[in-house]
């Protein structure tokens, strides 16, 4: 059989998807370097600090556990994670609320596959949530932001959205702090989305990926304000550097059990289990103790500084940036250098990153991978390009009440800061 004459048979809902953009661009990266280019790395967000050592030594400690460990999860870290979320959100979580995947991208992608609702993602958004629902035949709706709101979603906005069908079954993604932009919800506006989720029985996935990477280290949950319909999810990727190891946790309400049930009994049927060393490791992830905290407190401050000075010579080359909240993302806006762009053939974000990469080495990703308008000039970039691993033990020897400085910045996060500096020569360049 000519198996090139049954490509007809592709599923429509497959055909012509390109792969993820982020690691597309990694993968491109990564072409470019192998030819002997410099390039420099802010497309692909993955965080730049090691995973901590006392959740290393767990994993080395369990690597013998062979067994298939139960659907949900290895039953200790359930309960690590639900005490977590006790801990942290005040939340009454218990260890029979929690289901773990081998990253929270298959459980978004399980959860979408047995819920019958509509997606509703606000704009701009990761890159991944809306391609996940087209690939399994759901509706997908965007909701308008505003860059004068930090590209936050507004309760009015989701209100207006609702009402003009109030009784459909729909899940709304919230993803704080976010990415791409860095940028989070306070109190106030968490409790006015609650509002209006309760309102329409929404089910509300809150994708909390980069929760303990807020700045201040007080990242709020929006369950706190809406516990009965939201789900939150969470890993071991972001915050802990362990995006390969791939653990990903769902936190389901009791009286969303009926969901989490339908979501094992596919994953029963699809990855069986998640890796049985990982899961053993997590508990002491999610357990916490002092070497966490202390490790987080500097992947802090790091990324705060680092972040701000970003934000600040951006802001000094005419471009509109807003301040990141958390996270290692920026979404930097060049519609004040649009006139100046043009004249280089440059109308859109999509050939703006593809000019920049060629001209200069510096790789970022264009908005519209992350549902911006084709013809806007934005584009996210990810600061991680640097080692992690140094730029923690010299903050480490910088008293807690201090800041690091532009020295440190320029030493250990270096790579980051000369490509900011070439992005901003290179719109210099252009005008």
């Amino acid at each position: 059989m000519n198996i090139a004459r049954h490509e007809v048979h592709l599923n429509l809902n497959v055909r012509g998807l390109p792969v993820s953009a982020t690691l597309g661009i990694n993968e491109e990266s990564n072409r470019l370097i192998a030819e002997g280019k410099t390039v420099y790395k802010l497309g692909l967000g993955q965080s730049p600090f090691p995973v901590p050592q006392s959740v290393v030594r767990e994993l080395q400690n369990n690597a013998h556990q062979k067994d298939y460990l139960p659907v949900r999860g290895l039953p200790a870290l359930c309960e690590a994670i639900a005490g977590y979320y006790r801990r942290t959100q005040n939340l009454a979580m218990t260890r029979g609320d929690v289901l773990i995947g081998p990253g929270s991208k298959e459980l978004m992608f399980i959860l979408q596959l047995v819920y019958y609702g509509d997606l509703v993602i606000p704009t701009p958004s990761w890159v991944s949530y809306a391609p996940q629902a087209h690939i399994i035949g759901r509706h997908v709706h965007w909701l308008r932001t505003e860059e004068e709101n930090n590209w936050l979603l507004s309760a009015e906005e989701l209100d207006n959205f609702c009402s003009r069908d109030p009784d459909k079954p729909r899940i709304v993604i919230l993803n704080y702090p976010n990415n791409p932009t860095g940028c989070s919800y306070t109190e106030q506006q968490l409790e006015a989305l609650a509002t209006v989720a309760r309102k329409y029985r929404i089910i509300l996935l809150s994708d909390e990926i980069y929760g303990e990477l807020n700045f201040t280290g007080k990242h709020r949950s929006i369950a706190r304000f809406y516990p009965e319909g939201t789900i939150i999810a969470s890993g071991l990727s972001k915050w802990a550097g362990a995006g390969g190891w791939r653990l990903g946790s769902f936190a389901f309400p009791s009286e969303l059990r009926w969901l989490s049930d339908a979501m094992a009994v596919v994953a029963s049927e699809t990855f069986t289990a998640t890796s049985a060393p990982i899961q053993y490791a997590a508990v002491k992830a999610f357990q916490g103790g002092e070497e966490i905290e202390r490790y987080l407190f500097n992947c802090r401050r790091i990324l705060r500084e680092l972040t701000a000075w970003i934000c600040t010579t951006l802001k000094g080359a005419g471009v509109f940036v807003a301040k990141p909240d958390g996270a290692f993302y920026l979404l930097p806006d060049f519609e004040p250098l649009r006139e100046n762009l043009h004249r280089r053939g440059i109308s859109n974000s999509a050939v703006l990153c593809e000019q920049l990469l060629q001209e200069t080495g510096v790789a970022i990703l264009p908005g519209s991978s992350f549902g911006r308008p084709a013809g806007e000039l934005t584009a996210r970039i990810a600061c991680v390009d640097f080692d992690g691993a140094k730029a923690l033990a010299a903050a480490e020897q910088i008293s807690a009440d201090r800041e690091l400085g532009e020295t440190f910045l320029s030493n250990y996060c270096e790579k980051v800061t000369t490509a900011i500096t070439i992005i901003c020569e290179w719109l210099t360049v252009s005008r």
